[in-house]
């Protein structure tokens, strides 16, 4: 009996990790990189499926914990190759810090599960209601609390197939949540389903909704663009991380190539990525920075620049940031990065033991404000973001509340290279196709050592450099005005509504279960 219960609770359990496993995979698979909306449905189905199942809602809560940690793990594992390869943390401690983060996270969807099996509706359909909504209130308290960590979440699966029509009106999170009311409906069918025509009709139902609402993104999509296209280079530098921050190699090789390239550069507006000029401006030779600021600020110019820096003094701190270069301008355009990587770019509370063991360089910056202004130029205002500030379509929608100063287009800088030559690239790439599709938006993307892009406003990658090569990307881009509802709603209250929508639910739900 002992040996047969053994088995049976560890069926489950490895069907969770694979399931959890399937969901990570789902986001961007490997080899094309491309992310499979119809693999995040199925394994989160598959979750469903043995969640309904669960003997008690510990049994719920814990199965919640095993699929999320699975999935969490198996979706940024490629933390250990920065705290390892490049931090230099202990092996077994850099493994067990991605298992203890995943784990944490994961507390989340446990708390959710709970809550699904005390609250599960007799209906088929509240059932997946109810499980969307308390699935919805997991991403969004990942991707909120203690300075938040939504990477992965289920809607950049999405970023092609039908529900990519929804994200102009819902974001991420919202697509998430339909995607979790489909996967508990699959994870309800059973065989007579199939031969009923109720069944059938609602299928159909739910497929003219989604072509209805992709009839209606393509209509808006018809839009005037902002301005004539405007030529773009965008450099990427592929300076080895462990390099990168060395005065006899990295530091350098960047200041010659990426010096020479901006100089060398023809196009209207020239993007080197996130601190691509790899020193405070105090420490670089006299002269650099004021020969590309001549070049590009001359008052005849027809080109500018945005370029990666760290700005600022370790005296009185420094910021992770972005200077640009108009023609005519009289001081440079700045932007301070606003969202800062724990650990990486700031110290949390009563973990300085933590990062005093890894050796992370400029690894305290000081914070940007929220809703910094575009830069002008050539008919377009311009919004950079660096590296991962782009998985927070709130915070950029917050430039968004005044219309006639929103952004016509994004620019997102980044280093991946802490993640060396790992699937975050291409996980990178999609989360800045959700952003793009959320806002309507084009997104040029200048890295170190990949994704290098042109991303248009529908979301789709139209040039993109190899990664970890280098060179330059030369390419048109053309910004877009015009709101769409999420950019509305977003700018106007943050994620506000969506907790409400959630809470509502779950409220009513509980209210129901008591009568």
């Amino acid at each position: 009996m002992r040996r047969g219960a053994a088995s049976g609770a560890a069926a489950p359990a490895v069907a969770l990790v694979v399931a959890g496993g399937a969901q990570a995979l789902s986001l961007a698979w490997p080899g094309s990189g491309q992310p499979l909306w119809w693999l995040q449905i199925v394994s989160l189905a598959g979750f469903a499926w043995l969640l309904r199942r669960a003997p008690g809602a510990l049994a719920a809560a814990l199965r919640g914990w095993l699929f999320a940690t699975a999935w969490l793990v198996g979706t940024f594992w490629w933390l250990f190759i920065s705290m390892h390869t490049y931090g230099g943390l202990a092996a077994p401690l850099a493994a067990l810090a991605v298992l203890g983060l995943a784990a944490f996270l994961g507390a989340y969807y446990a708390i959710a599960s709970w809550c699904f099996w005390a609250l599960r509706p007799k209906g088929r359909a509240l059932q997946a209601i109810v499980f969307a909504a308390l699935w919805l209130l997991a991403e969004l308290a990942r991707g909120v609390l203690w300075t938040g960590f939504p990477w992965g979440a289920g809607g950049y699966a999405h970023t092609d197939g039908p529900l990519a029509a929804l994200a102009r009106w819902v974001g991420v999170y919202g697509v998430g949540a339909l995607a979790a009311a489909l996967a508990m409906a699959l994870a309800q069918v059973r065989p007579a389903d199939v031969l009923r025509a109720r069944a059938w009709l609602s299928v159909g139902a739910l497929a003219l909704v989604l072509w209805g609402a992709a009839d209606v993104r393509e209509r808006a999509l018809a839009q005037e663009p902002a301005s004539p296209p405007l030529g773009v280079a965008l450099l990427q530098g592929n300076i080895p991380q462990d390099e990168k921050f060395q005065p006899g190699s990295g530091v350098p090789l960047a200041l010659r190539w990426y010096g020479q390239e901006l100089r060398a550069a023809q196009a209207q507006l020239v993007v080197a990525p996130e601190t691509a000029i790899p020193l405070l401006p105090q420490q670089l030779e006299p002269g650099y920075l004021e020969q590309l600021r001549s070049r590009y600020s001359a008052l005849d110019g027809t080109q500018a620049a945005l370029v990666g820096i760290p700005l600022g003094s370790f005296t009185q701190g420094y910021t992770n940031s972005v200077l640009g270069w108009v023609p005519g301008a009289i001081e440079p355009y700045r932007y301070d990065k606003h969202h800062l990587v724990p650990f990486g770019e700031f110290i949390p509370p009563l973990f300085k033991w933590f990062t005093e063991m890894m050796d992370i360089p400029l690894g305290d910056f000081r914070r940007g404000g929220l809703g910094q202004a575009p830069m002008a130029w050539a008919g377009e205002r311009i919004a950079p973001n660096i590296c991962y500030e782009d998985l927070f379509g709130e915070e950029l929608g917050a430039r968004f509340a005044d219309p006639q100063q929103a952004p016509t287009m994004f620019v997102n800088l980044s280093n991946i290279g802490w993640f060396g030559d790992s699937i975050a690239i291409d996980q990178h790439l999609a989360i800045s196709r959700m952003r793009a599709l959320e806002f309507e938006r084009p997104m040029v993307r200048a890295t170190n050592t990949g994704a290098t892009a042109l991303i248009d406003h529908r979301g789709q990658v139209t040039q993109r450099l190899p990664a970890h090569t280098r060179g330059v990307l030369l390419g048109e881009v053309q910004g877009r005005t015009g709101l769409t509802p999420f950019a509305v709603w977003v700018a106007r209250a943050g994620l506000a509504p969506l907790w409400g929508l959630g809470l509502a639910v779950v409220a009513l739900a509980w209210r129901r279960r008591r009568r």
